[in-house]
C-alpha cells in the first residue's frame, strides 16, 4: 500500500540536487494501480563491516530530519487523486495519516529493512529470528492506495497515478537512495501513460534504484507489470520453507497439503464431501460449483464434515473457508486447480484447513467416488525448514514477453514471494476480513510485492558497499549473478515441475553475496534512456532534451539481458561492460545459442587494464531456418544465453529470440 524510499548505510558528505517534476503523467481519465499481494528472510545476506549501534552511524547532509537514528525518519500519506475521483475518505476503512489499516505495507516496508527480532512466529509457524534484508537501512513511508469504494478490505486497494507520482516527487526531494514499489496495473500501459514509469524514470535521474513487482497475473504469458527498463521488475520464487498440514483419507493415503490456520480438529476421522455435491438446489452444477462461492453450499449437507473446494470462482480462498464455516463444515481443503500445480498457499484460515495439488485433487475425488462413506481428517500443521525444491516459480507470478517493448526482456529477476513471514499491522487482521476478529504482530503473505522488498533489499547493501555504482549497475550485478539452480542441483522450475525460462525468473533467483562482486556491469545512463525512448517514439518524458534524427535501436540500450522478437534473419547488437572487479583480468566468452539459432560474440575475449575500463562487443544472432514455422505466444521464443569469466567471475545474460 505505500511506495517505500530508504536510506542506505552510507555516511554522505555531499548533497542531492533534484528537479521537482509536475505529478501528472498523462491526459484523460486517471490511470489505476493496485498492490501485488495475492490473497522475511534473506537467505542470502550481506553482513558489512558496520556497528549494531543507532549513535552517530547515520551522519547525512542530505535533506533527512535530525531523527535519522530513528528506523522510520518520515512518513507522508497521498489523497489528491484518489479523492478527485471518490469524494472524501471513508476513514472507517482506513486512516487519514500515513498509518496503516491494511497490512500490505507494513509487511513490505519490514521485509525491506526491518530490525532483527527474536521468537517471532506468525499464528505459531515459521518460529525463530525474523529480520528484513537490510536491517540498518532507514525507511521513509509514502502511502498512495486507499479501500476500494464498496469493496471490503480482502478485495484490496486502488492506488492513483496522480498520488503515486507525488510521492515519488517527494521521495527524490527527500534524498532516497532506493524505493521499493510494490504496486502495479492489471494491464501495463505504454511509458508515456504509466505513471510509474515515469516517476521512476526521473528517480533514476537522480540515481534513485526503483525496484518494482511484476504482479501476480500469471501463469499465463504476457502478463507482467512495470516493464520500463530503468526499473527493476522482480518476479516471485519460493523459500526453502513450508508450512505442513497433512490430510489423510479414510483408506490410509496422506496427501502434503500446507496451511498456517492455528485451528485443529479433534482426533478423528471426519465424512468427506466435494463441494459440488452439497450445493444448495438450484446452483448449477458447473464449473463453478466446486468453488465454495457465497451462500451456494447447503448447511443440512455439510454440517459436521470435511468439504473438498476448488480454487477459482468468485470468492477468494480465506472466502471460501468462511462459506464451509457459515455452513457447518469443521474443515475445509483448499484444492488447486492445474495452472495452480504444487503451489501451495499457506493461508491463515479461520477454521481447520490444507491446501493441496491439483494432483492430490484428482486422489480425493477419485477416494470419493470409491467409497459409500469417504473419511478424513486434517493433522496440525508444523513448519518444515529446508523443504525441496526450491526455489521454484509461483504460478502468480507474471510472466513475459513483455508487450510494451518486446526488445527488452522482462521480468529482471526473481526473488522470495511465496508464503513469506513479515511483521503486521494491528490495524487488520492476518486474512484482511472483516469477519477475522484476530490482531497479529507477524503474518504469512504471498505476492511478487514480497519479493519485490527482497531484492530493494539487496540493492541496498550493495549501494553501501558501491556507492558510486549508478542504479543500472547495481542491476546488472544482480542479474549477470543470479542462480539457475535449485537446491537439488536442477534447474529451477514453475510449480507444476516443468523447466522454467526467462519469461518467468529474468536472469535468475537472486544471489546478493555474488553480485556484491560481479566482475563487470552492464552501466545505462540517463540520457541513454531518453534515446530508447526516442527510438519507440516516446518523446515527451522530458521536455528538455531534443531526440537526434536517427536514434539507436531498443535492441542496443546496453541491457544486462537480451531479447530480439520477430528476426527475419540476422542481427547484430552492441554490448558495452564496465571493469569493477580486479584491475587487471581477462575475460572470455561462452554461448549457449538458442534453438534455431547461431549466436557469435565479437571479439570473444576482452582485455582490462583497469577498475573502471569499458569495452564494447558485438553479438550477432542469425536464423539458422528463416522460414521455419512458428508456435504461438511464448512458446514462440527459444532461449539461450552468452557469458564473460576470467576464471573467477561468471558473468551471464539470458537471450530470448524469436522468428519473425
Amino acid at each position: 500500500m505505500v511506495v517505500i524510499g530508504f536510506y542506505t548505510l552510507l555516511e554522505l558528505n555531499q548533497t542531492m540536487t533534484t528537479k521537482v517534476f509536475s505529478p501528472k503523467a498523462s491526459n484523460g481519465p486517471p490511470s489505476l494501480c493496485y498492490v501485488h499481494t495475492v490473497l522475511l528472510q534473506m537467505s542470502d545476506v550481506i553482513y558489512t563491516n558496520c556497528s549494531d549501534s543507532d549513535v552517530g552511524f547515520f551522519s547525512v547532509t542530505v535533506k533527512t530530519p535530525p531523527i535519522a537514528i530513528l528506523k522510520l525518519i518520515g512518513a507522508r500519506y497521498y489523497l489528491k487523486g484518489y479523492e478527485s475521483d471518490n469524494g472524501p475518505l471513508n476513514t472507517t476503512t482506513d486512516y487519514r495519516s500515513p498509518r496503516d489499516k491494511d497490512g500490505h505495507g507494513t509487511h513490505t516496508a519490514s521485509t525491506v529493512a526491518g530490525r532483527r527480532v527474536h521468537n517471532v512466529s506468525a499464528l505459531g509457524y515459521a518460529p525463530g529470528t525474523a529480520s528484513g534484508g537490510a536491517p540498518l537501512a532507514r525507511l521513509a513511508i509514502y502511502k498512495v492506495c486507499w479501500p476500494i469504494p464498496g469493496q471490503t478490505k480482502v478485495k484490496g486497494n486502488t492506488c492513483y497515478e496522480e498520488d503515486m507520482l507525488a510521492a515519488i516527487d517527494d521521495a527524490i526531494a527527500d534524498g532516497v537512495h532506493v524505493l521499493s514499489i510494490s504496486i502495479g496495473t492489471s494491464t501495463p500501459f505504454t511509458y508515456a501513460k504509466d505513471g510509474i514509469a515515469i516517476g521512476a524514470l526521473h528517480a533514476t535521474k537522480n540515481n534513485i534504484v526503483v525496484a518494482c513487482s511484476a504482479g501476480n497475473s500469471g501463469p499465463g504469458p504476457s502478463t507482467l507489470s512495470n516493464p520500463a527498463p530503468w526499473i527493476i521488475t522482480v518476479g516471485a520464487s519460493s523459500v526453502d520453507r513450508a508450512f505442513v498440514t497433512p490430510l489423510v483419507l479414510g483408506n490410509g493415503m496422506k496427501l502434503m497439503g500446507q496451511s498456517v490456520t492455528p485451528y485443529k480438529l479433534k482426533k478423528k476421522m471426519y465424512p468427506l464431501v466435494f463441494a459440488a455435491d452439497v450445493v444448495i438446489p438450484g446452483v448449477p452444477k458447473n464449473n463453478t460449483s466446486a468453488n465454495c462461492n457465497f451462500g451456494s453450499l447447503d448447511p443440512k449437507k455439510v454440517k459436521g464434515k470435511l468439504v473438498l473446494c476448488l480454487r477459482g470462482g468468485i470468492a477468494l480462498r480465506i472466502e471460501k473457508g468462511i462459506e464451509v464455516k457459515r455452513a457447518g463444515g469443521v474443515g475445509f481443503i483448499l484444492g488447486n486447480t492445474p495452472e495452480n500445480g504444487f503451489d501451495l498457499p499457506a493461508d491463515p484460515h479461520l477454521l481447520p484447513a490444507t491446501a493441496v495439488s491439483s494432483e492430490d485433487v484428482t486422489k480425493i475425488r477419485n477416494y470419493i467416488k470409491s467409497t459409500k462413506k469417504p473419511m478424513a481428517t486434517i493433522i496440525p500443521g508444523r513448519t518444515v525448514l529446508h523443504a525441496k525444491p526450491a526455489p521454484f516459480m509461483a504460478s502468480f507470478t507474471s510472466r513475459g514477453p513483455n508487450i510494451i517493448d518486446p526488445n527488452i526482456l522482462k521480468p529482471d529477476i526473481t526473488g522470495p514471494g511465496l508464503n513469506i513471514l513479515a511483521a503486521w499491522s494491528e490495524g487488520s487482521s492476518p486474512t484482511r476480513s472483516e469477519l477475522d476478529p484476530r490482531v497479529v504482530k507477524y503474518n504469512i503473505f504471498s505476492g511478487t510485492s514480497m519479493s519485490c522488498p527482497h531484492v530493494a533489499a539487496a540493492v541496498a547493501l550493495l549501494k553501501a558497499i558501491h556507492p558510486n555504482w549508478s542504479s543500472a549497475a547495481i542491476r546488472s550485478a544482480l542479474m549477470t549473478t543470479a542462480g539457475l539452480v535449485n537446491n537439488i542441483g536442477k534447474p529451477i522450475t514453475d510449480s507444476s515441475g516443468n523447466p522454467a525460462n526467462p519469461f518467468q525468473y529474468g536472469s535468475g533467483h537472486f544471489r546478493p553475496t555474488k553480485a556484491a562482486d560481479p566482475g563487470l556491469v552492464y552501466d545505462t545512463t540517463y540520457t541513454d534512456y531518453l534515446l530508447y525512448l526516442c527510438n519507440i517514439g516516446v518523446k515527451s518524458l522530458d521536455s528538455s532534451f531534443n531526440c537526434p534524427k536517427v536514434s539507436p535501436s531498443s535492441n542496443n540500450l546496453n541491457y544486462p539481458s537480451l531479447q530480439i522478437s520477430k528476426l527475419k534473419r540476422k542481427v547484430t547488437i552492441t554490448r558495452t561492460v564496465t571493469n569493477v572487479g580486479s584491475a587487471r583480468s581477462i575475460y572470455f566468452s561462452s554461448v549457449k545459442s538458442p534453438v534455431g539459432f547461431s549466436v557469435r560474440v565479437e571479439p570473444s575475449i576482452l582485455y582490462f587494464n583497469h577498475v573502471g575500463q569499458k569495452k564494447s562487443f558485438c553479438i550477432t544472432v542469425e536464423a539458422r531456418n528463416p522460414k521455419a514455422s512458428k508456435k504461438n505466444d511464448a512458446e514462440e521464443y527459444a532461449f539461450g544465453w552468452y557469458t564473460w569469466n576470467d576464471g573467477i567471475h561468471n558473468v551471464r545474460s539470458p537471450m530470448a529470440v524469436s522468428l519473425a
